[in-house]
């Protein structure tokens, strides 16, 4: 190879740097990358704002197309299954998800047993804002546990023992001889004891939505029935009834929508039920996952296609992020728009 000339060297350079763009790709399908512009908007319209992410780029494009993943869902009339792990009501979106279930919007909820507890919990005593730093041995030595930046006196876990124990003591006597519930219906029943429109369970309850939790014994509920289990022995959960009920929503659905907080059992058990129909038709993630290690948790759902989770058509989301963060919005964007939609709709009649 003969020696390139220093004199050659920047036209070298120009031609590899500047490489001419190939007329085969046809970008002009593709949206232009734009953000909002604060100039011309005064006050801030937010609605536009949130829906100009859709031509932002990275995380906040992911964000727009989730959105019309959640509005394709609803002008669908979807089955829209709603998954979000326990941290989810230890914060505020609790509030977020109790608004869903109050204007009917969710089809079907699964939870873990500390997304169920911590709503009751809720009603009986709150939960504080703290900090990430502060010291486990400090708050132990204090009766205080520390979820993320969040803080639950122990005090309210006696709280709830006092309110549940009487109620599963009522259960086994009305059902002496058969005692069996499903997790969903167990639920059901503290929805209704509870009484209280601030708990997402009691809307739940009230607007015949069912909440499967398929490991209702992993969390302070559980150690509650495992106390009642010695104290009044013969309530029996059947995970195997709700896991029917569950699956055959999906089969029977026109068309399925899957909204999902997180990961582990809660996003495994809605994609596994979507499974049964060849695959959900419109499907939103939010967690901060990935998928390197091959968990579930982190697994795109592009994996998810390949099992049959997810339609094989569909335009599936993931938006990597802290879902206090995105689901409020989203929410804002698209079902609480819809509920203003329907209320002048039906104003106007």
């Amino acid at each position: 190879m003969s020696a390139t000339r220093k004199d050659d060297a920047p036209a070298i350079a120009l031609e590899a740097a500047l490489k001419p763009t190939s007329s085969s790709i046809d970008l002009s399908s593709h949206l232009i990358v734009r953000g909002y512009d604060f100039n011309k908007s005064q006050p801030i319209d937010y609605f536009n704002l949130l829906r100009s992410y859709s031509t932002m780029g990275f995380q906040a494009t992911n964000f727009g197309q989730a959105c019309q993943q959640v509005d394709t869902m609803l002008e669908t009339d979807s089955i829209i299954f709603l998954g979000y792990t326990s941290n989810m009501v230890s914060s505020g979106c609790r509030d977020i998800i109790r608004y869903l279930c109050q204007h009917k919007l969710i089809h079907a909820l699964v939870t873990t047993a500390g997304g169920v507890e911590e709503d009751f919990i809720k009603c009986l005593a709150p939960t504080y804002v703290g900090e990430f730093t502060l010291n486990g041995q400090q708050l132990r030595a204090n009766g205080i546990n520390r979820i993320g930046n969040l803080l639950v006196p122990n005090d309210n876990y006696c709280k709830f023992e006092d309110w549940l124990m009487p109620i599963l003591d009522r259960i086994v006597n009305e059902n002496l001889n058969n005692c069996i519930l499903t997790p969903s219906k167990l639920i059901e029943i503290l929805g209704q004891e509870i009484n209280n429109e601030e708990s997402i369970y009691y809307w739940c309850s009230k607007n015949s939505i069912p909440v499967f939790c398929p490991a209702i014994t992993d969390g302070s509920l559980g150690d509650m029935l495992y106390f009642h289990s010695y104290r009044k022995p013969g309530l029996k959960i059947d995970i195997l009834e709700d896991l029917k009920k569950i699956n055959n929503l999906a089969v029977h659905a026109k068309s399925t929508g899957m909204l999902i907080l997180g990961g582990g059992i809660v996003k495994h058990h809605i994609c596994n039920a979507n499974l049964m129909r060849n695959g959900a038709d419109y499907s939103v993630y939010i967690n901060t996952g990935m998928e390197y290690d091959g968990s579930d948790s982190g697994a795109s759902p592009d994996e998810a296609v390949s099992w049959g989770k997810i339609r094989s058509a569909a335009k599936p989301v993931k938006v990597h992020g802290d879902a206090t963060l995105i689901f409020p919005l989203i929410v804002a964007q698209t079902f609480a728009q819809y509920v203003q939609r329907k209320a002048s709709t039906n104003s106007s009649d």
